[in-house]
């Protein structure tokens, strides 16, 4: 009896270890088994309208239903008049038929497959982790440190339709350089970054921690971000801060292109971003590509001396 009783008590522990752990999301990594497996996949993109007048970007949400971005005069970095976005909450089938007068496009960053040049100092795969059958991993780094470099680096966001876009836990990474100062790597495709309270979702984080911003010091210029599971790139010009006996006497400076559209202009950096902030600053460091539960992928990663 008591043999029973011990054997009962071990099966409920573990039972009710078990069920606390929540499950995990489901995150698809390549287009072709996403529209295989995720309903209306296909329906995420970029749309514009056939008499050219306006624009649309569609987002798969948690619920079904997806988060729709009407733009005036043409898409994010190409003819957006910069005026009030109009964000809905659409059911996918009202979505189809709004459509049926836009037609979709799949834009391309133009520095996309841009090769690194002969005096590249960092060149891929040879100078960074985490690297395997031509790519590297969330988590990665550049074997050797840096001081001012100009970097050219190439992404893909996981789908993870379970949390909605804003939240940390979709397809969240970072390019971190000298551990100091962070670029967002995120899904928060189809978001108002200027104005968070105007999206048809309640945001589930500040729009400083979206893609492209200096994480929550400033936001990009425009939000570039493709849909998910598209390659993008960023373009980077760092200047490292000058330090004099370990004293910083000169700020580091940044610029940085998404998708080949401008989105920080020679920004000065104060501080470090985030925990960065708490760190002390350096004239060098490697550029950590930040693991954070999530299947984030890079690619042609290269940078050359500034």
């Amino acid at each position: 009896m008591i043999k029973a009783t011990t054997t009962l008590l071990l099966l409920l522990a573990s039972l009710s270890v078990h069920a606390a752990k929540p499950p995990e999301t489901p995150s698809w990594t390549d287009a072709a088994t996403a529209a295989k497996d995720v309903e209306h996949f296909d329906t995420i993109g970029e749309y514009v309208a056939k008499d050219g007048k306006t624009a649309i970007q569609a987002n798969l949400l948690s619920d079904g239903e997806f988060l729709v971005a009407l733009y005036q005069g043409g898409l994010p970095g190409d003819g957006w008049d910069l005026s009030k976005i109009d964000s809905k909450k659409m059911p996918a089938m009202a979505l189809k038929e709004l459509l049926a007068s836009y037609s979709k496009v799949e834009r391309e960053s133009p520095t996309l497959g841009k090769p690194a040049p002969a005096n590249a100092i960092i060149k891929f795969p040879d100078d960074l982790t985490n690297v395997a059958d031509g790519i590297m991993q969330a988590g990665g780094k550049t074997a050797k440190d840096l001081g001012s470099f100009h970097m050219h680096l190439e992404f893909l966001l996981p789908l993870k339709p379970g949390h909605n876009p804003s939240s940390q836990k979709r397809g969240n990474s970072g390019i971190y350089i000298f551990n100091n100062y962070e670029i967002q790597v995120i899904d928060t495709f189809g978001l108002d970054y200027n104005n968070p309270e105007n999206n048809a979702i309640k945001p589930e984080s500040l729009n400083k921690q979206w893609c492209g911003s200096f994480y929550k010091q400033k936001l990009p210029d425009v939000n570039m971000t493709y849909p998910p599971l598209r390659w993008q790139t960023y373009d980077i010009d760092f200047t490292a801060p000058v330090l004099d006996g370990g004293k910083k006497v000169k700020n580091a400076r940044i610029t940085v292109r998404h998708n080949g559209v401008l989105i920080h202009d020679d920004f000065e950096l104060l501080t470090g971003t985030g925990n960065g902030a708490k760190k002390p600053q350096l004239a060098e460091g490697p550029v950590f590509f930040q693991a954070h539960g999530n299947p984030v992928v890079y690619r042609n990663v290269w940078a050359t001396e500034l």
